[in-house]
């Protein structure tokens, strides 16, 4: 139980907004058939 006391707001925060630069930097560089429409990786919707 220790454990989760440790753990801030801001803590919690910080690792979400990680987590969404990480994935838009993703869809950013990497090619439609992995990180786009379709993708296998990250999936950011229907592929037309």
């Amino acid at each position: 139980m220790d454990l989760f006391t440790t753990i801030s707001f801001d803590q919690i925060g910080m690792a979400f907004l990680t987590v969404f630069v990480i994935r838009e930097a993703m869809i950013y560089a990497l090619p439609d058939d992995i990180a786009g429409p379709g993708g296998w990786l990250v999936d950011t919707g229907f592929a037309d």
